[in-house]
């Protein structure tokens, strides 16, 4: 949660600039808010990366117990498929 405040902190930081750029014309204020954007795009990127090393990191823990009950799962599912009846022939 503590990235999420990071993110927080600094779009309510680049409020002022964003202001001051687009109310008052302030061009030195646009060259803060591409500052601060570009750093919202370097962080958001760090944090994508973040989150999808934890949910990899979880889903390998967990798949040696999924990679087991595969195989069962398929032995189950192959006899129903085979006793589906054949369709009508037309005359």
């Amino acid at each position: 949660m503590n990235n999420f405040s990071k993110l927080k902190d600094l779009v309510m930081s680049l409020e002022d600039d964003f202001s001051k750029f687009y109310d008052k014309q302030n061009a030195a204020a646009g060259t803060r808010v591409r500052k601060g954007m570009q750093e919202l795009k370097t962080m958001a990127q760090e944090f994508r990366t973040e989150v999808q090393n934890t949910k990899n990191s979880a889903a390998a823990s967990a798949a040696p117990a999924a990679k087991k009950a595969a195989p069962a799962a398929k032995k189950a599912a192959a006899p129903a498929a085979a006793k589906k009846a054949a369709p009508a022939k037309k005359k």
